[in-house]
């Protein structure tokens, strides 16, 4: 749908969230964008209005950990821009390793950032969004969701899982009502989360996976497993692979 056009993206100065900016750029939609390196996000700011310059950016820095700034970042947003018709809550990290090998803090900072943060970003969004009578909640998960993975994807494909669920029970809480909410799976899209591994299968470029996203956000459906070749047919594999498959996946 194609009347969402004030779109806020959290973890927007890098990755996925740059690339979806740029995507939403060209389709004349009005931007709020906020992540913690303001310097990344006024360069971005910049090239978004070179690529359009008849939309309005909007910048605050943020850190989706701090819970409360999350609220009010979103509300001043919405005053910023009138009303918010689209939040993304893309903000996450990929940090850790194997269970039990020492590093619970770096799993931890994972789980806090990927999932507790994401349900603050969810919670300010929807507010808005019942305050509106209208919105469109969209949660970035992953591939990794549809089963586990290991080494450093433990803790990752945990919290994307928790997202997808998370997504679903907001969705049937919301079902009849004019606010729709999206789950979008990206499958393996280069970006800074992941660009030191080197072998991963059925990657693409960073613009690719973006505008493959962006597609599907404006589509609106419940679930989407994006780019949809191979991996609207790969996750259904996924989840009646045996775990030896799994395994070399990881």
């Amino acid at each position: 749908m194609n009347n969402r056009k004030n779109i806020l993206i959290t973890g927007a100065s890098s990755g996925l969230g740059k690339g979806m900016a740029i995507e939403f750029a060209k389709q004349g939609c009005n931007l709020a964008l906020c992540a913690r390196r303001v310097e990344r996000m006024e360069e971005l700011k910049a090239e978004l209005l070179k690529i359009n310059p008849d939309i309005q950016v909007f910048l605050r820095p943020l850190d989706v950990n701090d819970h409360d700034a999350v609220f009010e970042t979103f509300k001043a947003f919405k005053t910023d821009m009138g009303s918010l018709d689209r939040v993304i809550v893309n903000a996450g990290m990929g940090k850790g390793a194997s269970i039990g090998t020492g590093y619970f803090y770096a799993n931890k900072q994972t789980a806090e950032t990927n999932f507790v943060a994401a349900i603050a970003q969810c919670e300010a969004a929807v507010e808005i969004f019942r305050e509106q009578n209208s919105g469109h909640l969209v949660t970035i998960s992953s591939i990794s969701a549809v089963r586990g993975f290991r080494r450093a994807m433990t803790v990752y494909a945990a919290t994307k899982a928790a997202i997808t669920s998370l997504s679903e029970g907001i969705r049937l809480d919301l079902l009849n009502t004019p606010i729709k909410v999206s789950c979008v799976h990206p499958g393996f899209i280069r970006s800074e989360i992941n660009e030191k591994v080197e072998k991963v299968p059925f990657i693409v470029d960073t613009e690719t996976g973006c505008r493959a996203m962006v597609k599907a956000i404006n589509k609106e459906k419940a679930n989407s497993y994006v780019p949809s070749w191979p991996w609207a047919i790969l996750q259904r594999i996924m989840r009646i692979a045996p775990d030896s498959v799994i395994r070399k996946m990881s």
